[in-house]
């Protein structure tokens, strides 16, 4: 043997260094499923313009919810952050087919319906967008979110005042403390001012 240092890991070393590497997914993992929000569609002319500036995905959480889904691909929870995350970085394409496939894990929820309509959106297909949202609105009529972003893909992929306006006023009525009353009210004013 030469003069070389030459480290050995033990079996003891080799096992915790897994352990911890293991743990911290699970904590990463752990914290990010408890976030699970609908994503509303901003207010602009087209889902082009509309599009939510996007963040950076960070490609080993990502990498980490793919592993998730490849050992289990019915994991509902993995499906939905990993949509989310892709969602959040202005990936809506690739985000669409983990929503999807939440949504037939989950087909009560309105969450995932309404983020999985929004997605479709942004992806430019707003016919699939409108035929989400009544999904959405089959689960729970008066899901503020869905009724907000219906009344805005009605406006600018349709150009439907009255069906946008509909959609907004039955918001109002469904939930009266809807924490952005004031901007659907703005909305409307203005879609009624074009419209008379």
């Amino acid at each position: 043997m030469t003069g070389r240092h030459r480290d050995t890991v033990t079996p003891l070393t080799a096992v915790t260094g897994i352990a911890g590497v293991l743990f911290g997914v699970i904590v990463g993992y752990m914290l990010g499923v408890s976030r699970q929000e609908t994503h509303p569609v901003p207010v602009a002319a087209t889902a082009a313009a509309a599009a939510p500036a996007a963040g950076v995905a960070n490609e080993q959480e990502l990498q980490s919810y793919r592993n998730i889904l490849q050992s289990d691909p019915r994991n509902l929870r993995a499906n939905v952050e990993l949509a989310n995350r892709l969602y959040d970085a202005g990936r809506y394409a690739e985000a669409i087919p983990y929503y999807q496939q939440a949504f037939t894990l989950d087909q009560k929820n309105v969450s995932v319906s309404t983020d999985l309509a929004t997605a479709l959106y942004y992806a430019g297909r707003a016919d699939d967008a409108l035929a989400q949202f009544d999904r959405s609105l089959a689960i729970d009529p008066k899901h503020g979110q869905t009724l907000f972003n219906l009344g805005i893909v009605k406006r600018d992929a349709r150009n439907d005042p009255k069906g946008a306006i509909a959609a907004w006023e039955q918001l109002l009525s469904s939930v009266p403390d809807y924490p952005d009353a004031g901007k659907v009210r703005t909305m409307i004013a203005e879609l009624k001012s074009r419209v008379s």
